[in-house]
């Protein structure tokens, strides 16, 4: 349970420090829809865990009806994820999310069909994925990648890489 606490304390103080309109901790824990999502992720991915697969999806469908923002309870995220404004964020079951990365509203980490096993994206550390974003299929997304908006990305893309656009045009 401390260790919960500690993860929730370090996300608002993560947010406290990425976003300038955050006034102070209290308004991130009470107001930050993305908090409240990853807070409601981590009880709901701990039930899957334990195999209460009912449980864990009716928690994460209550948080999306609240929150606009719809994350799997089987992805496995990592340390302060920050998602800024939140509406219409899509995180898929098989998804993997690295420490520090930052996912922008409408943005989609999601399969491209009905296939089986690894079908969603994993983002390295230090990734920020910018609005409208489309991240689909079993990819690999390196550390320190940028994902400008509305692109979309169905190739793996190397460490510390900048990928804008449909085309998905990389630059180093």
């Amino acid at each position: 349970m401390i260790k919960f606490i500690k993860e929730i304390y370090d996300d608002s103080k993560n947010i406290k420090q990425k976003d300038p309109a955050a006034r102070n901790m209290v308004t991130v824990f009470l107001l930050y829809p993305g908090l409240h999502a990853v807070i409601f992720h981590r009880i709901s991915h701990y039930l899957y865990e334990k195999k209460m697969y009912f449980l864990s999806r009716l928690l994460s469908q209550i948080m999306r009806f609240l929150t606009g923002i719809e994350i799997h309870p089987g992805a496995v995220i990592g340390k302060r994820l920050f998602i800024d404004h939140g509406m219409g964020v899509v995180i898929g079951e098989t998804s993997e999310i690295g420490d520090d990365c930052l996912i922008y509203h409408g943005s989609t980490l999601g399969g491209t069909g009905k296939n089986t096993g690894k079908r969603h994206p994993t983002l390295g550390n230090n990734c920020i994925v910018g609005s409208g974003s489309k991240l689909l299929g079993p990819i690999i997304i390196g550390n320190n990648v940028k994902i400008g908006a509305n692109s979309i990305v169905l190739d793996d893309v190397e460490d510390n890489s900048t990928v804008v656009g449909i085309n998905r045009k990389i630059k180093n």
